[in-house]
């Protein structure tokens, strides 16, 4: 009886697991990010049909789902500490992620299934998110874009920055996040190189996840240490 108690107790999802699975997400999401710019191909209504479009497309949905658990998970490890800032940023930077998640949605699902019957529509709506000129409507994209453009810079600078100062996950990952973040304004200027400026955010991201993942060991270390003193402490008293 008590051997089937220890394997429920060893399968149960504690709060330690979640915060190193949402470590885990952030981390990932951020090889993601960097991968997704690696090769990339330019996007006009043809290519935009193509699997390699496509695919990447996905990956940046899931990216996005990866990011948003990952940067709560990193919220509430220290509600406490981020203080009102924290939430301001961590709100600001979710909705950035989540308006990205539909926006990218639309790219890998909606448009290549459109991309023939409406090339119009496709081509604006790619010119609108690589900053390109739009001759057309576009509808309610448009302003999604825009949304997600505001909210995740400022989501990632002032979120950045409630890290830094909170200073409990690694802080140089923290300053990354929110440079990095600022830094994808100049895709505007430089749009040859607005590939390269996704490379701090990643990074930033699987710095962060890793200070998650590793904050919890230590709790999980403490607690099979002390499930061991109290055994042999039991053994000894017998």
């Amino acid at each position: 009886m008590e051997h089937n108690l220890d394997k429920e107790n060893d399968m149960a999802v504690t709060p330690n697991t979640l915060f190193r699975a949402t470590g885990v997400a952030a981390a990932v999401a951020g090889l993601i990010f960097i991968g997704v710019q690696v090769g990339s191909p330019h996007l006009d209504g043809t290519t935009i049909t193509t699997t390699n479009a496509v695919v990447r497309d996905s990956l940046k949905v899931l990216m996005a789902a990866l990011a948003l658990a990952g940067i709560s998970g990193m919220y509430l490890l220290q509600v406490k500490k981020i203080g009102v800032l924290g939430l301001v940023g961590y709100l600001t930077f979710a909705t950035g992620y989540l308006t990205m998640l539909g926006i990218e949605f639309v790219g890998a699902f909606v448009l290549p299934s459109i991309a023939h019957s409406s090339p119009a529509y496709v081509s604006n709506a790619i010119a609108a998110a690589t900053n390109g000129t739009v001759t057309g409507s576009i509808g309610l994209i448009k302003v999604a874009i825009l949304v997600n453009g505001i909210t995740y810079v400022a989501g990632g600078f002032i979120f950045g920055i409630a890290l830094f100062r909170a200073s409990v996950l690694a802080r140089w990952a923290a300053v990354l996040l929110a440079c990095g973040s600022v830094a994808t304004i100049a895709t505007g200027v430089l749009p040859q190189y607005e590939r390269l400026f996704a490379f701090p955010t990643g990074v930033a991201l699987i710095g962060l996840g890793y200070s998650v993942w590793q904050a919890q060991r230590a709790p999980a270390a403490r607690s099979i240490s002390s499930a061991v003193s109290s055994q042999l402490e039991t053994a000894g008293a017998n």
